[in-house]
C-alpha cells in the first residue's frame, strides 16, 4: 500500500564504544516508522536528501519498503548475471586472490544453471570458462575476447534468469545441486561443495540486504541428507615418521637430469625440508627469504615467517602474477611468526644458500628462470621422490601422498615429542582448537610404542 503522508526526521548518530560511528535516517510513511543505517554521514545525508526531494515532488511512498517510486529498484529487470557482476565488484577489492578464485568458481557453477531454455546454448564448460576468466574478474572485462567466449557471454546475457525468480525453491534447488558436482557430473569434494554453497548463500543474502529479495530462499530449503561430511582431521595414513621423512628427502635429490645447476630435485630439497622440520605451508616456504633465516654455525636456528605466495592465477591477483604476495594465513599483513628450527634444517639451508644463493628479492626457492616455483613442479618432483624412496606397497598407499603431508608429519612429530599444544599451535600458525582437531595424530610406526605403554599400564 502506498501513501503520500510522509514525515522525514533528522539523522541519528550511533556512537558505540570501541566501534565506528554509524548514521541512521528515520522517516514515517503513513503511520509506519522506517529507518536506514549508513556507515558514513555523507551517505546518510544523500539518502535523506533523495527522500525529501521525492516527498516535495508529491511522490507516493511504498508502505512496505518506505521508499518513493523513484527509488524503488526495478527488481524484475535485474538479471542474476547482472547482480552477480555487482556482487563481484563489491567483494573484489578486499578479497585475497584465492578467495577471488573460489568465489568465481562457485558463481560460475551456479550461473550456468540459472538460465532460461534458449536456442543455441553453448557447452557448459565453455560458459564456465567465459565467466571465470573473462566476465567476473573486473580487469578482464576490458580485454579483447575470443569469438567463442564473446558468443557465449552474449547468450548468457539473454538467457540469465531475473533475480526475482530465485525466490522460487524450484529455481534455487537445481543451482544448489549443481554446486555439489564436478564438470563431468561426479560428486565434488565435500569441502568444495560446502565452500561453493557458502558463496551462493552470501550472494543471495546480499540481495536481501539491498532489498532486491524479501528473504534468502536457501533458508526455506531443506539441506539434502546425502551430503558427505567434510573431513576435519588429517588421515594418519599420510603421516611419515622421521626415518621415512629422511628417506624421502634423500630421494628428492635424485630426481631430474643433472645439469649445470644440479638436478631439479636438489634445488627443492631445502623447500621440502622446511615443510617437515619447520612445518611450513608450501606457500610460506615459497615466500621464505634469506633475511628471514637466522642460521648459526652450530645449534638451533630461527625462521621468521612473514610472507606467503599462494598460487591463484593471473586473473585473480592484483599484480597479474600467478602467485599472490600476501601476509600469513589468519594473521595481519605485517604480522610474522617465529619458528625455531633444528640443526638438521639449519645445515640444509646453509648448503642450499651456499650452492644456489637467493633471488633478486631474497627468495630462497625459485625456478630456473627466477620465478616462484609452480605447485605442479614441486608436486611432480615429489611423486618421483616417493617412487624412488618408498616400497611399492607404500607408493600405492596414501603415505606422504602430497608435499603438504610433510607439514602434517612435522606437527605430529612436535606433539608426540611432548611439546605443549599452545607452543605447537604458535609454531604451526594455528589456533589450539584447530591444532587439536586436525593435527593431533600419531606418527606412522609409533603404534607399537603406544600399545606397549597401554600394556604396561594394564599389567
Amino acid at each position: 500500500m502506498k501513501s503520500r503522508e510522509v514525515r522525514i526526521r533528522g539523522i541519528q548518530v550511533n556512537a558505540l564504544t570501541g566501534r565506528k560511528k554509524s548514521y541512521t535516517v528515520r522517516w514515517v510513511v503513513g503511520t509506519g516508522p522506517k529507518s536506514r543505517t549508513f556507515g558514513t554521514r555523507a551517505l546518510a545525508d544523500n539518502f535523506r536528501s533523495d527522500l525529501m526531494q521525492a516527498a516535495n515532488r508529491g511522490e507516493a511512498f511504498d508502505g512496505d519498503s518506505g521508499l518513493p517510486e523513484s527509488m524503488m529498484a526495478p527488481v524484475a529487470s535485474v538479471s542474476w548475471l547482472g547482480f552477480v557482476r555487482r556482487y563481484v565488484d563489491m567483494k573484489w577489492p578486499g578479497a585475497a586472490a584465492k578467495s577471488r578464485e573460489s568465489t568465481t568458481d562457485a558463481l560460475a557453477t551456479a550461473t550456468v544453471v540459472l538460465v532460461r531454455d534458449l536456442a543455441g546454448q553453448p557447452d557448459p564448460a565453455l560458459l564456465r570458462r567465459a565467466l571465470r576468466e573473462w566476465e567476473f574478474p573486473p580487469a578482464s572485462r576490458q580485454l579483447d575476447r575470443p569469438a567463442d567466449i564473446a558468443a557465449a557471454l552474449r547468450w548468457l546475457d539473454k538467457a540469465s534468469l531475473p533475480l526475482s525468480a530465485l525466490a522460487e525453491a524450484a529455481v534455487v534447488r537445481p543451482a544448489l545441486d549443481a554446486l555439489g558436482l564436478t564438470l563431468d557430473g561426479r560428486p565434488a569434494a565435500a569441502s568444495t561443495t560446502r565452500r561453493r554453497r557458502s558463496v551462493f548463500y552470501n550472494v543471495l543474502q546480499y540481495a536481501v540486504e539491498l532489498e532486491l529479495l524479501d528473504f534468502n530462499p536457501v533458508d526455506k530449503l531443506r539441506v539434502r541428507s546425502s551430503r558427505r561430511k567434510v573431513a576435519g582431521e588429517v588421515d594418519r595414513r599420510v603421516v611419515v615418521n622421521i626415518r621415512q621423512a629422511r628417506e624421502l628427502l634423500t630421494g628428492v635429490t635424485y630426481v631430474g637430469q643433472r645439469g649445470k645447476n644440479g638436478r631439479r630435485g636438489e634445488r627443492l630439497l631445502a623447500f621440502y625440508a622446511c615443510l617437515y622440520f619447520a612445518a611450513l605451508r608450501p606457500s610460506e616456504a615459497l615466500g621464505l627469504r634469506e633475511r628471514d633465516c637466522h642460521l648459526p654455525a652450530t645449534g638451533w636456528g630461527l625462521l621468521t615467517v612473514e610472507k606467503s605466495r599462494p598460487a591463484a592465477g593471473k586473473r585473480y591477483t592484483d599484480s597479474g602474477e600467478v602467485h599472490d604476495d600476501r601476509g600469513l594465513k589468519h594473521r595481519g599483513d605485517t604480522e610474522a611468526r617465529e619458528v625455531p628450527i633444528p640443526p638438521e634444517l639449519v645445515a640444509i639451508l646453509h648448503a642450499h644458500i651456499d650452492r644456489f644463493g637467493a633471488g633478486a628479492d631474497g627468495r630462497l626457492f625459485r625456478s630456473d628462470r627466477g620465478n616462484v616455483v609452480a605447485s605442479s613442479t614441486y608436486s611432480r618432483v615429489w611423486e618421483e621422490a616417493r617412487t624412488l624412496s618408498l616400497t611399492p606397497d607404500r607408493v600405492a598407499s596414501p603415505l606422504a601422498g602430497r608435499p603438504y603431508d610433510l607439514r602434517h608429519a612435522g606437527v605430529s612429530l612436535w606433539l608426540n615429542a611432548g611439546l605443549p599444544a599452545p607452543e605447537v599451535a604458535q609454531r604451526a600458525g594455528h589456533s589450539v582448537d584447530v591444532l587439536l582437531k586436525v593435527y593431533a595424530k600419531c606418527l606412522d610406526g609409533d603404534r607399537s610404542r603406544m600399545n606397549e605403554r597401554i600394556e604396561a599400564a594394564l599389567s
